[in-house]
């Protein structure tokens, strides 16, 4: 798992990494802002995106009284407008490298990767980094990324399959072994109609 870092184009603490971020027009709403500045900034559109919590403390930042709304989205790096990485200096740091960031960013960072391992035990938004199909040993390593932690296999795969919600097809992925992993692909049909009877994906 990665967080997507810009380093900040004005003062104070021009030059330093920073979460990427922009300012709520008069005419829009805090969702609105959160996808306009996502579109910018990554150019996507369309992908998993929730509020993650306000931040107020008086003095987070020098340059005056400043209130942020913090959003977290899901983005697989593959899809990433690399010209647009560009054009903002961005990068990609892993959660466990991230450098030094300016104000109380990386309490927010915290927070959203916190935010995200709740989710992902009890919702599919995992899947959302996932192409349409995928194997399992990827799944797993998926849930692993995120949790920053082994799981066993054995176990991983038997309580994927109890849920329900994968479809086994009849393809297999042959890069990673003689053998082969079959593709599975996520019902989300059959989710809706049992996510009820789910208590956790992991």
């Amino acid at each position: 798992m990665k967080a997507l870092l810009i380093k900040r184009g004005f003062e104070p603490e021009k030059g330093k990494w920073s979460l990427m971020g922009g300012f709520v027009r008069e005419d829009e709403g805090t969702d609105e802002a959160a996808n306009r500045v996502l579109h910018q900034l990554t150019g996507m559109k369309g992908i998993y995106m929730e509020q993650l919590c306000a931040f107020g403390d008086v003095d987070r930042d020098p340059a005056g009284r400043v209130i942020s709304i913090a959003y977290f989205a899901l983005i697989n790096i593959t899809d990433y407008n690399k010209q647009l990485q560009l054009e903002h200096e961005a990068k990609w740091f892993p959660l466990s490298e991230s450098p030094e960031l300016i104000f109380d960013h990386q309490k927010l960072l915290l927070k959203a990767q916190e935010r995200l391992r709740e989710k992902v035990a009890c919702d599919p938004i995992g899947f959302e980094l996932l192409p349409p199909k995928f194997t399992l040993p990827r799944l797993q390593s998926l849930y692993e990324a995120i949790y920053e932690m082994p799981f066993d296999r054995r176990n991983f795969i038997k309580k994927m399959r109890s849920l329900g919600v994968l479809n086994k097809l009849n393809e297999k992925e042959r890069g990673s072994s003689r053998k082969g992993a079959y593709y599975y692909e996520f019902n989300n049909q059959h989710y809706n109609h049992v996510y009820k009877s789910i208590k956790k994906f992991v």
